[in-house]
This record gives C-alpha cells, sequence and structure tokens, in this order.
C-alpha cells in the first residue's frame, strides 16, 4: 500500500511540473545574458514573470555587442530609457512565429513596431528574427540579431 501511495505522490508532485517563465527561459538559454542583466537593472523581472502572456522579441548577446559600450553602459544606468527600450521589444499576448502578420503593431511601450514577412522570415523594424518559437509558460520568445529603438 505505501509503495502504491508513493508512486502517486511522485505523479502528482510530477503533473505539477510546468515550464520556465520569460526571464527563467531566457536565462537557461543562454544567448540572452545582456538582456536579462538590462531587465533586472530597469526592474522588469517581475513583470516578465507574472501572468502574461507575453511576446518578447528578445536581442541577443550579439545584438547587444552591436551597441558601443560606452552607450551601452550610458543606457544599463538610465532606468527610464531602458524600460522604455525594453518594453519596446514586448507585445501583448503569445504570439507564435506561424501567426505573425506583417504591419505595425503595439508594444507594451505604447509605440507601435514595424512587424515584417518574407518567405517565412520575420523581421522586427531593422532586426530579423534568428531563433523563433522559444517557448515559455507566459508566453513566448523570438530571438533577433539588433537591438530595436523605440521612435
Amino acid at each position: 500500500m505505501k509503495r502504491i501511495l508513493t508512486g502517486i505522490s511522485i505523479a502528482c508532485a510530477i503533473g505539477t511540473v510546468q515550464a520556465a517563465n520569460i526571464v527563467d527561459t531566457a536565462k537557461s538559454a543562454g544567448s540572452f545574458t545582456t538582456l536579462v542583466t538590462a531587465v533586472q537593472a530597469a526592474g522588469l523581472t517581475d513583470t516578465l514573470k507574472g501572468p502574461g502572456p507575453f511576446t518578447v522579441f528578445a536581442p541577443t548577446d550579439e545584438a547587444f555587442a552591436k551597441i558601443p559600450e560606452d552607450k551601452l553602459d550610458a543606457l544599463l544606468k538610465d532606468k527610464a530609457a531602458l524600460t522604455k527600450v525594453l518594453t519596446y521589444h514586448v507585445v501583448p499576448g503569445k504570439v507564435m512565429a506561424k501567426d505573425v502578420k506583417a504591419g505595425a503593431v503595439k508594444t507594451v511601450e505604447g509605440s507601435s513596431l514595424t512587424v515584417t514577412t518574407n518567405g517565412g522570415k520575420v523581421g522586427v523594424d531593422q532586426a530579423k528574427v534568428v531563433k523563433a518559437d522559444v517557448v515559455a509558460d507566459n508566453g513566448v520568445i523570438h530571438a533577433i540579431d539588433s537591438v530595436v529603438m523605440p521612435k
């Protein structure tokens, strides 16, 4: 009897396992270290760990490396500007790559970014999606090759 109950407890525990949230998914991906640092500096960690759902066009570490170091350091120290830039990369809802439609899309920041589709490839402003559909329990991440800036 004890063995059966232990098996049921293990099954129940396994059944409650969930995917990671946006922040934890970005951390475990290994290519968003600068983004995670920026999210923490802007105080957006709790928001992106929240219920969402969110679609995040996430600049990779290589994308952030395109920004001159002095400008990136200044941005990381300016919480208001950093928040504006980061929330420009976030769209409410969970939009998988196959469901992306070309056109203007309103961001959490408040302005719109331009999404393009060309032969199955997705672009966001001047950036290209380099890895799509990294699923989190509160949304999806699409890795992009450049940091996009709000107007």
